[in-house]
């Protein structure tokens, strides 16, 4: 229990900037070392976390791809145009590209791209700090919630799916409504509460839009000979084969063809494609690939199993199980609430991945099983952001702001998430249950 307490201390001061796979190593060698967990159990969390995470760095590389191509400069411009000048529409429109990131990537990769791409927008608009902080934090807050809808949005969701033998298409199936209106009560509940700080208009620029992501400057300009109009063309073209993908992630789920093998494959197309028709060799992907993130999940559950072998679950197992074979509903509600907890006190990694072995012992049927597995991610991915170091994702935007310069403190966030968090997970929660019981009784 020490080894995991010094590790979550570790990751989230992050002394010196230390990569937080550093401390989630050296916590998981200590448990090995200490006998908590085996080789066995080494051999069983490789194969619960290999697919996770390979699904995952698939889907990074193709947002790295994207980024190379000047595909998220050419969206910012795009949400420039379409704000007219309102910066109340400003507020919608990164909403909504900060959701359909997450929703078509990852919530990792959506804060690591979104983010600067907010900052660099913000920053040409000429607003103040105090003027870019709703426009900030309510993109971090719905690119992390984000997640929630559909399961391959969270390396940490892909991994708990694996746990309880849930299908990518039925957990969208049974979480895609109740998610998705979720965070339309988070968005609206953040305009409601940042509306009078919102600037009424906005000035509007017309000159190339360059900004720094993982390394690299890009601009529209650096495509080679493409006209506007076949840039345009570019990107669309993007869109639809990210639109495919995605959809064929859920197809090869429903007919059990391997997630992670359509995920690779596709990153190979995409870099294929890019290395033939603009010229631009894939090596670079090896220095800008978050491989640490692999490295990270692989040593987060190692920590979780040795916690799990010495008798954590046993203890939650004993202790929720009467009150979760109450009833249905208020088996969602009292899981939903104890991840949240879990999720702001030890990070949502750890917390989904004890919950859900938790539930593995409780003996449910099928059906119970999944819907209080779902409340649970509604508590890994929405209740975590009541603390900024609830998720890896805040944990990330919050260390993106300090390299640029922009000052937000827990007191700022914390004013913020403790009136729309709670309010948004105890709706979520309440429509599963209704959606489960109207659907799937």
């Amino acid at each position: 229990m020490l080894s995991f307490l010094l590790t979550m201390v570790l990751i989230f001061w992050r002394p010196k900037g230390i990569n937080e796979a550093i401390p989630a190593t050296l916590g998981a060698i200590l448990i090995f070392l200490c006998g908590s967990v085996s080789l066995a159990d080494i051999e069983d969390i490789s194969s619960k976390v290999t697919g996770a995470a390979i699904t995952i760095m698939a889907t990074m590389v193709m947002a790295i791809a994207m980024e190379s191509i000047g595909f998220f400069h050419w969206v910012a411009a795009k949400i420039l145009e379409a704000t007219k000048g309102s910066g109340k529409r400003l507020f919608w429109m990164t909403n909504l590209l900060c959701f359909l990131m997450t929703l078509f990537l990852n919530n990792d990769g959506s804060i690591l791209i979104t983010t600067p791409i907010l900052l660099m927008l913000l920053r040409k608009l000429g607003l103040s700090d105090r003027q870019k902080f709703p426009y900030l934090i309510s993109g971090a807050l719905i690119a992390t919630a984000s997640s929630a809808p559909i399961g391959v949005s969270n390396i940490v969701n892909l991994i708990a799916l694996k746990i309880i033998d849930m299908d990518l298409y039925l957990h969208t199936a049974m979480m895609f409504v109740p998610g998705t209106l979720g965070l339309l009560l988070l968005a609206t509940l953040l305009y409601f509460y940042f509306r009078k700080k919102l600037p009424a208009s906005i000035t509007l620029f017309t000159e190339p839009i360059e900004y720094s992501q993982l390394g690299s400057k890009q601009s529209l300009q650096s495509l080679p000979n493409l006209s506007k109009t076949n840039q345009s063309r570019l990107m669309f073209a993007v869109i639809a084969f990210v639109f495919l993908v995605r959809i064929s992630l859920f197809i090869a789920s429903y007919v059990g063809i391997s997630v992670s093998l359509v995920a690779v494959l596709s990153s190979i197309i995409l870099l294929s494609w890019r290395w033939i028709y603009l010229k631009v060799n894939p090596v670079d992907l090896l220095k800008k690939t978050p491989w640490h993130i692999f490295v990270f999940a692989f040593t987060m559950y190692v920590i979780v199993y040795g916690l799990q072998n010495i008798g954590l679950t046993d203890f939650l197992v004993e202790f929720l199980e009467p009150m979760v074979a109450d009833s249905l509903f208020h088996a969602s509600l009292i899981m939903g609430t104890a991840l949240s907890i879990l999720s702001n006190i030890f990070n949502n990694h750890p917390a989904l991945m004890i919950g859900t072995l938790s539930l593995t012992q409780m003996g449910l049927d099928p059906i119970t099983l999944k819907t209080i597995y779902l409340a649970n991610i509604i508590g890994s991915d929405m209740g975590s952001l009541l603390l900024p170091t609830g998720t890896l994702a805040t944990l990330i935007w919050m260390y993106i702001l300090k390299q640029h310069h922009v000052k937000i403190s827990w007191k700022e966030y914390l004013k913020v998430t403790v009136l729309v968090i709670p309010i948004t997970v105890a709706f979520t929660l309440v429509v599963l249950f209704i959606w489960i019981e109207s659907i799937f009784y």
